[in-house]
């Protein structure tokens, strides 16, 4: 057995401890508890600072870490996407790889030890499967209408099969479904079919502009003018769901406690109900959004109607690191700015990094320190003295010190 302690541990699943400690034995926990009791071991470490879980990215694209240039070009969002459509075919498969390992090093330097990861190349899975990190690795599907899916359907999914086949790792294979305004409706419901064929989770992106609302709505706007031009032919483009996109979302089969959605911040109350129902959980990217002059998404209101709720950076192209800590300042303004009283809120946003995200990828054995969990942790250099979850939240940004994947110190 190996004994990590600190200060102060935050296990999540329980209080936080004073002078605590962590054992692991085979990459697992063995043991939580006071540092005074704490059974004999091989090695210890001492840790200064606060120990938590590893952290929950549970939206990101580790696929354009190298696009980081796109965070600064001031292109809003629909204007910003498009750039992907030049740059992505442009793209070597050694250069797909070199961006998702650059984005593997930068997110384990932070303190996260899972994610949730859009693949867009094939080639990302590699690095990925090679990589400690627990998680779910969700093939993407882009800008395929009904005439383009039945000539690669077999194709695509056989990179389902085959990744899955190949696979070792902790992370598991999932599909994305990008959006509605880029996949085909009846692509849609195919798509959530061969997930629940294969067993496998799904991720789409849900409500993050007003752009996609007026799509789905309305069939209009400008990721209407946008397929028209790539030649693409969704059936909402022909008048519009006259519902919201979440509502779609539903009829597609994209949402269930087998999926979680990137964003949501167009949503309103009857959405986010729809979400809470059905058991899908959100994941929020408040600096994404900003950047790209999204919206706000309504933290608030997520909290106080009980929805489930996870954080995501997104990728380098829309934000400035990979840092999930970074979310947490930001989120808690939005929310007090929205009417949020702030009684628990610290811990609210420090549990949306770890068990919530677990939650997201469908996991029990990560996002918490407790005995059989995956041994990932992280410590950051924060005040030991007065309450742990309102100094990660005010102080964690940029100060992870260590990082422990299934027992082994990483990064220190």
């Amino acid at each position: 057995m190996h004994v990590y302690t600190a200060p102060v541990v935050v296990p999540v699943a329980d209080e936080p401890i004073r002078e605590g400690a962590v054992g692991v034995d085979d990459g697992r926990i063995a043991y939580v508890g006071p540092a005074a009791d704490a059974p004999e071991a091989e090695a210890t470490t001492a840790f200064e600072g606060v120990l938590t879980p590893g952290l929950v990215n549970a939206h990101t694209h580790l696929c354009y870490s190298a696009f980081a240039d796109m965070y600064g070009n001031e292109k809003e969002f629909f204007e910003w996407i498009q750039d992907f459509a030049r740059r992505n075919p442009e793209t070597a498969d050694d250069a797909w790889k070199a961006s998702v390992q650059l984005g593997i090093d930068e997110s384990i330097g932070h303190g996260v030890t899972a994610v949730a990861d859009i693949v867009t190349p094939a080639a990302g899975f590699e690095p990925l499967f090679a990589s400690s990190l627990a998680g779910v690795a969700y093939w993407e599907a882009c800008f395929i209408d009904g005439a383009r899916w039945e000539g690669n359907r077999s194709a695509w999914r056989e990179i389902v099969t085959d990744s899955r086949a190949v696979n070792n790792s902790d992370i598991a294979v999932g599909i994305s479904p990008h959006t509605l305004y880029t996949l085909g409706t009846e692509v849609g419901k195919s798509l959530a079919e061969l997930a629940r064929t294969l067993d496998i989770r799904l991720h789409p992106h849900l409500a993050e502009t007003m752009h996609e609302d007026m799509y789905v709505r309305r069939g209009s706007g400008p990721f209407a003018f946008m397929n028209r031009r790539a030649g693409l032919e969704l059936e909402l483009a022909d008048g519009g769901a006259g519902h919201s996109p979440a509502a779609q979302m539903e009829k597609v089969g994209w949402l269930g406690a087998d999926s979680h959605v990137a964003h949501g911040v167009h949503l309103d109350k009857a959405d986010r109900e729809l979400l809470r129902n059905l058991g899908t959980a959100v994941a929020l990217c408040v600096r994404s959004n900003a950047r790209l002059e999204a919206g706000e998404p309504p933290v608030a209101a997520y909290r106080a109607e009980g929805n489930t709720v996870a954080i995501g950076t997104d990728s380098r192209a829309s934000s400035p690191d990979l840092d999930v800590a970074a979310e947490w300042p930001l989120l808690r303004k939005l929310a007090l700015a929205q009417g949020d009283g702030g009684e628990g809120l610290n811990e609210w946003l420090v549990r949306a990094a770890t068990e919530g995200g677990a939650k997201a990828l469908g996991r029990d054995d990560i996002g918490a320190i407790k005995v059989g969990n995956r041994a990932d942790l992280a410590v950051f250099d924060v005040d030991t003295e007065g309450d742990p979850y309102a100094a990660l939240v005010n102080g964690a940004a940029g100060n992870c010190t260590a990082t422990v994947l299934k027992g082994d110190l990483i990064q220190r």
